[in-house]
């Protein structure tokens, strides 16, 4: 296989032999890559099997034929993990980078836009009557 799709393979490996399908279930990797068993998958090899896919659907990409295939390393993506950052699977800025904030589920609930609009309307009333 090219070199170009070696690092998400072997992540995408690695990945596989720590879930839960392979460790706890018992069944093999190629089992666990197959539509009933896939869905069980942590998001994370979800995630590595579209890339590798679509890495391999790259090589024989005719319009890629003069830039070549252009593969995210597997490093990257561990990086983009640590940090909290989003991350894209080809070229490009992140795709979700400052999208996602971290919350504790105490933040105050941001008023209804109906209920700011009743607001400034019975300011305007009450100034109206005032008059």
């Amino acid at each position: 296989m090219p070199s170009s799709c070696k690092e998400i393979r072997a992540a995408l490996a690695e990945c596989l032999q720590e879930s839960e399908c392979v460790m706890v279930q018992r069944h093999t990797a190629a089992e666990c890559l197959r539509s009933p068993l896939a869905e069980t998958l942590p998001t994370k090899c979800q995630q590595l099997k579209k890339g590798f896919g679509e890495c391999r659907r790259g090589m024989i990409d005719m319009r890629k034929r003069f830039r070549g295939n252009q593969p995210i390393t597997f490093k990257s993506l561990e990086t983009t993990e640590q940090s909290g950052e989003g991350y894209q699977l080809y070229a490009g800025r992140s795709a979700f980078a400052g999208g996602v904030r971290k919350t504790d589920g105490n933040e105050p609930e941001p008023p209804d836009w109906r209920e700011v609009e009743n607001e400034k309307y019975r300011k305007e009333q009450e100034a109206q009557q005032k008059k």
